[in-house]
């Protein structure tokens, strides 16, 4: 969720994290994240005893992490409604069945950055969904995050066959390199040679690989904690119900509120039908963290751009109209532009209250 912006202040922690992968310049390559070896940083001198500590795993898992000594070992810090860790699972779901039989095992362990992912039985549902069929530990307190010394979503972890970290890595992209290295240390565990073929660029649908070159806006955080670029018209009135007028025009990268909303430190709820949302962006993907109506029922919403139903710019969770419905806290695709990528007004209308908007990602 963006590069070194879009600070996620995990305030009940008293920890900064990030999502990295959506702001042009930061340090890291190409927004794609950094391989870094273990000497050059501060890692766990015994990550397999911090997996064992801590939090619970999401089910019953049939081997206890003590059973992870002698094997390869990729640790994936994930979150289920971020854009930056669904990205990289279609490379994990491959080459966690690919290797198997060399001896690596893919273990995530899933820290919440909104207060909604700590719910149990929405990871479980989400990992169902989203086809995870490796090991997975909730880490709620961050306790293991900690213990890792991680700083953002996704960081991944690879633990040679003698349980020690051999090199880390923060954000998505440059799976050759990632999956190279797992090979090397595949073939010092066995003594033998792990070549098969490196994965391609297989991600599909929200999956899909983000379009680097024409990304120019950031992650943005709704919640007054966190939020960024407001329309200057605009004042948050916090923890109260307050109508907004929206502005007549935004600049790039600006949004703003219309109609009545709470507005909280993590994230607004619409108070009533037609409050709606702007944002003035420019990617190929926008992408909202929203979350459902706390009684369970659906909040249909409609989304135009530059104040028409998106057509073919249409994401996988609105149709050519632009009509969708929320109907659990989750990360929504509601756009992708499918012709060249240009600056557009997006909107985005609630037709009846009670959702919850928590931030744009974009890809």
């Amino acid at each position: 969720m963006s590069m070194r912006a879009g600070i996620a202040a995990i305030a009940a922690i008293g920890a900064i994290a990030w999502c990295f992968g959506d702001l042009p310049g930061g340090p890291l390559d190409h927004w794609s994240g950094a391989m870094a070896s273990a000497e050059a940083a501060e890692l766990p001198a015994a990550p397999l005893a911090s997996l064992a500590g801590g939090g619970a795993w999401l089910d019953t898992w049939a081997q206890a992490p003590q059973a992870l000594r002698g094997k390869v070992v990729l640790v994936n810090f994930w979150t289920y409604s971020c854009i930056n860790s669904l990205r990289p699972l279609p490379y994990l779901r491959d080459w966690a069945a690919k290797y198997k039989d060399d001896g690596l095992v893919v273990v995530g362990v899933h820290t919440p950055e909104f207060a909604f992912e700590k719910d149990r039985a929405r990871v479980r549902r989400a990992v169902a969904e989203l086809g995870v069929t490796w090991p997975v530990k909730l880490d709620s307190d961050y306790a293991t995050w900690k213990s890792f010394g991680n700083d953002g979503w996704p960081g991944f972890y690879f633990i040679d066959a003698q349980g020690k970290v051999r090199h880390h890595r923060l954000g998505e992209g440059d799976y050759a390199a990632s999956e190279r290295l797992l090979q090397q240390l595949l073939a010092e565990a066995s003594g033998k040679p792990v070549d098969a073929k490196l994965t391609g660029d297989i991600g599909k649908g929200i999956e899909a690989a983000p379009d680097w070159d024409d990304l120019g806006s950031p992650e943005t955080y709704i919640g007054y904690r966190q939020a960024a670029r407001l329309a200057a018209s605009q004042q948050v009135a916090p923890d109260t119900g307050s109508a907004y007028r929206p502005p007549a025009s935004l600049a790039l990268n600006g949004w703003s509120l219309g109609g009545k909303w709470s507005v909280g430190g993590e994230s607004a709820r619409a108070d009533a039908a037609s409050a709606s949302i702007r944002y003035r962006f420019q990617a190929r993907d926008l992408h909202m963290v929203l979350g459902a109506r706390t009684d369970g029922k659906p909040v249909r919403f409609r989304v135009t751009l530059d104040g028409m139903p998106p057509g073919a710019d249409h994401g996988v969770d609105v149709d050519a109209n632009g009509i969708g419905r929320i109907t659990d806290d989750r990360l929504y695709q509601l756009v992708r532009q499918s012709a060249a990528v240009k600056a557009r007004t997006f909107e985005i209308e609630f037709l009846d209250p009670g959702a919850r908007a928590y931030a744009f990602t974009f890809g």
